[in-house]
C-alpha cells in the first residue's frame, strides 16, 4: 500500500548557522540548554556527523507534533522512515503533555541502514511529540534522510493549493519570498497558483530579479495590479481567486516575511488530513532574532475583546535558549481561535460558506474570520513546524499612528458581531480606558482618529466598503494637525529641551513602582491635565523620553516632552494642552456611552449586514470586478 509523506528532516534552505536551534541541537546541558550541534557536512535533507557526534531533532522544524494530527486529523499510525550510513545509532523518542521525555526506540548502524519505526498516535489527546535523535561511534554517521509517513488515506487526496500574496511597495522582499516558492520542491507538488496582489506604486514587476523569478514559476505565477484597499481588500482578491481556480487550499502570505518554505507544504498535507474544514496557520518568528518564537497560538478573549497569546509562555520564547525538550509549555496541546495572516491555510470550500474578509483595510480581518469560522464550526490549528519570520509587534507599535483608527473601529466592530455581550460592557471600558491614557500621555493625534473610529461605527456598516479606498489619506491628515504625530527625524530638528522651569522635573526618569503609586500618578496626572501650562514649555520641551518610558505615568507629569518613536527613527513634541483635554475627555464619554446605549441595535445592523459585507458580489464591486473576470 502506498504511503504518504506527511513530513521530512529539513535544514534551513539559507546559509544562516544562527538557525541551527530550529532544526538541530547537541546534548542537553545540566541547566536545560542545548549544546550547539556540529555537523561534518549538510543539506537541505541530510547531514553527516563526525566520529562520536550527536544530534537531537526535537526541535521546531523537525519535532513531530503528533498530538496536533491525533486531534486534528484521521491519521492514526505513522512510520518514520529513516536512511543512514556510517556508525552510530538511531534512537526515536517521544514526550507527553507534561513534556515527560523518554526513549522508545533504538537501532545500531554498522554500513547502510534503511529502517522504518512504526509509531501509533496513542496518548497524544492533551499533547506530546515524536522525534529522531542520532549518535555517531568510531566513525562518522551520514542521515541520508528522514521522513514521517502514513499510509492512512487523505480526505483530500492530490491538495492544491493558491498562495496568495498582498503586497504594498514590498517589492524586493516579495521577490525574495517568490523565490523561495520557486526553490522548493515541495511547494511545487501541491501548487496551483500563486498570485501576487500588487497594491503599491512600487511594482514587483519592475524587481531586477523579477523576470528569473518568473520564468522559474512560469504559468502557476499572477500578478494583479489593483488599488490599496490594505490586507483586506488584497487578501479578499487572492481568495476570490482561489474559488475559481479549482484550488483547494488558498495559504494567505504576507509581503514582508522569510519563509521556511517547506511550510507550505506541511500546511497543505496536514489540512488533506483533516476529516473536516480546518483552517491551518504558522508561527511568527522575530525577523530580528530568528530564533526568538513571537506567537505560536493566539485567541480572542471575548469580555474584553482583545487578543493575545492563550499562554505567556508562549510567546517571546528563544529556542537558542530554552531548547523544546525542556520548554514544558510546548508539549501541550495549544488551541486557539484565529490564526494571523502572514501565513493562513485556509479551505475554499470555507471561502464559499463563509465569504471573503470584512473590509477592515488592515487589523482584526484575520481573527474575526477566525471566529466566524468558529461559529459554524470550522477550527483553527496553528501547526508546529509551519512558519514565517516577520518584524514583531515589540519592534513597533502601530497602535500610536495612522493605524489607531483601525485598531479602533474593527476591534469595536468584530465585538458587534462575535462578542456575547449583550452592552459591551467590559470593551467598551477597556477603550475609554485606553482614550483616558492617550489623553494624559498628551497623544492627542491618537485620540482623534479612535474618536472618529467610533463616530464610523456609530453611522453603521455601509461605510466599510464605501471608505475602503479613501479612509487612510483621511487619517493621515487628521492625525497630522497635531505636534505628537509631526515626526523629525534629525535631532536638529527639535527644539532644546530645559529642565530648569520645573523643579519636580529631573532628568532622570523613576520608574512609576506599584500599583498604589500609579493611582496616586493618575489622580496627580488627572488634575494637571485642567491646569494651565508653564509658558517657557512651549519654546523649549521639559524632557527627552525614550519611547520605552513615554507611558502616562510619566507623561502626565510634564507640560512638554520630546518622545521617540517606536522604531527609534524619528522624535516629536508632546505639548500638554488643557483644552483639547477637557474638550477630547467630554467626547471620549459621549461616545462611549453613546455605543453603550445603542449597543444592541448595533449587533443587530452589523450582524444582518454582514453577510452582504464579506460576499463575493460586494467585494466585485469594490474591486471593481464582475464574476467573469475571476482566473
Amino acid at each position: 500500500m502506498s504511503k504518504t509523506q506527511l513530513q521530512r528532516l529539513i535544514f534551513s534552505a539559507e546559509a544562516n548557522s544562527t538557525l541551527m536551534p530550529l532544526y538541530a541541537e547537541g546534548f542537553l546541558s545540566s541547566d536545560g540548554s542545548a549544546a550547539r550541534v556540529k555537523f561534518t557536512e549538510y543539506g537541505r535533507t541530510w547531514a553527516t556527523l563526525p566520529a562520536h557526534g550527536y544530534a537531537s531533532f526535537a526541535t521546531y522544524f523537525n519535532a513531530f507534533a503528533a498530538s496536533y494530527w491525533f486531534n486534528y486529523t484521521t491519521v492514526r499510525t505513522v512510520s518514520l522512515r529513516v536512511k543512514a550510513s556510517g556508525q552510530g545509532r538511531i534512537m526515536v523518542f517521544r514526550s507527553s503533555a507534561k513534556a515527560n521525555c523518554y526513549q522508545i526506540e533504538s537501532v545500531k548502524v554498522d554500513g547502510k541502514l534503511d529502517t522504518e519505526f512504526q509509531l501509533p498516535l496513542s496518548k497524544f489527546r492533551d499533547g506530546g511529540w515524536y522525534w529522531l535523535e542520532a549518535e555517531a561511534g568510531n566513525g562518522e554517521l551520514k542521515i541520508e534522510s528522514a521522513e514521517w509517513l502514513t499510509e492512512d488515506s487523505p480526505t483530500t487526496p492530490n491538495p492544491s493549493i493558491t498562495i496568495a500574496i498582498t503586497t504594498f511597495n514590498r517589492a524586493a522582499d516579495c521577490v525574495r519570498s517568490l523565490r523561495q516558492i520557486s526553490n522548493s520542491d515541495a511547494v511545487a507538488q501541491v501548487l496551483n497558483e500563486v498570485v501576487v496582489v500588487d497594491q503599491g506604486n512600487h511594482k514587483v514587476e519592475d524587481e531586477a530579479d523579477f523576470p528569473e523569478v518568473a520564468e522559474r514559476l512560469g504559468s502557476s505565477l499572477r500578478i494583479i495590479n489593483q488599488a490599496n484597499l490594505g490586507g483586506s481588500g488584497g487578501f479578499s482578491r487572492g481568495m476570490y481567486e482561489s474559488i475559481h481556480n479549482d484550488s483547494d487550499y488558498v495559504i494567505l502570505l504576507d509581503d514582508d516575511v522569510r519563509l521556511e518554505s517547506e511550510s507550505i507544504a506541511r500546511g497543505a498535507i496536514f489540512s488533506s488530513f483533516c476529516p473536516n474544514e480546518t483552517i491551518v496557520g504558522g508561527h511568527m518568528f522575530s525577523m530580528y532574532e530568528r530564533t526568538l518564537l513571537h506567537a505560536y497560538a493566539e485567541a480572542v478573549e471575548l469580555r474584553k475583546f482583545w487578543w493575545g497569546p492563550i499562554h505567556d509562555d508562549l510567546a517571546a520564547h528563544d529556542f537558542a535558549l530554552s531548547p523544546l525538550r525542556t520548554s514544558e509549555k510546548f508539549h501541550e496541546l495549544a488551541r486557539g481561535n484565529y490564526n494571523g495572516w502572514w501565513m493562513c491555510m485556509i479551505p475554499t470550500s470555507t471561502v464559499k460558506k463563509l465569504g471573503l474578509s470584512l473590509p477592515f483595510f488592515i487589523k482584526w480581518d484575520d481573527s474575526e474570520y477566525g471566529l466566524r469560522a468558529a461559529a459554524v464550526g470550522v477550527k483553527t490549528v496553528s501547526l508546529p513546524g509551519m512558519a514565517v519570520w516577520h518584524v514583531p509587534w515589540t519592534d513597533k507599535d502601530d497602535s500610536l499612528d495612522w493605524q489607531a483608527y483601525f485598531h479602533q473601529r474593527n476591534r469595536m466592530v468584530a465585538a458587534l458581531i462575535h462578542s456575547p455581550s449583550h452592552n459591551g460592557i467590559e470593551l467598551l471600558k477597556h477603550s475609554f480606558s485606553a482614550d483616558v491614557k492617550h489623553l494624559l500621555s498628551q497623544q492627542y493625534s491618537v485620540v482623534a482618529v479612535r474618536q472618529k473610529a467610533l463616530k464610523d461605527v456609530l453611522s453603521g456598516p455601509r461605510h466599510l466598503h464605501a471608505s475602503i479606498e479613501t479612509i487612510v489619506p483621511e487619517v493621515r491628515r487628521m492625525k497630522a494637525e497635531y505636534s505628537d504625530a509631526q515626526m523629525h527625524e534629525s535631532p536638529e530638528e527639535l527644539p532644546a529641551v530645559s529642565y530648569k522651569d520645573n523643579p519636580a522635573i529631573t532628568p532622570r526618569i523613576v520608574e512609576p513602582g506599584p500599583r498604589l503609586v500609579r493611582m496616586g500618578l493618575l489622580a496627580k496626572g488627572v488634575l494637571k491635565a485642567f491646569l494651565p501650562v508653564r509658558s517657557r514649555s512651549r519654546v523649549h520641551p521639559e524632557m527627552e523620553v525614550k519611547f520605552s518610558e513615554a507611558e502616562w505615568a510619566i507623561l502626565s507629569q510634564l507640560d512638554s516632552a520630546v518622545v521617540s518613536n517606536s522604531d527609534g527613527s524619528a522624535a516629536s513634541v508632546y505639548h500638554r494642552d488643557p483644552k483639547l483635554f477637557k474638550e477630547m475627555l467630554a467626547e471620549s464619554v459621549k461616545l462611549h456611552r453613546k455605543i453603550f446605549a445603542d449597543w444592541r441595535r448595533l449587533q443587530h445592523l452589523y450582524r444582518d449586514a454582514s453577510p452582504d459585507l464579506v460576499s463575493e458580489q460586494a467585494w466585485e464591486k469594490t474591486l471593481g470586478l464582475d464574476s467573469s473576470s475571476a482566473a
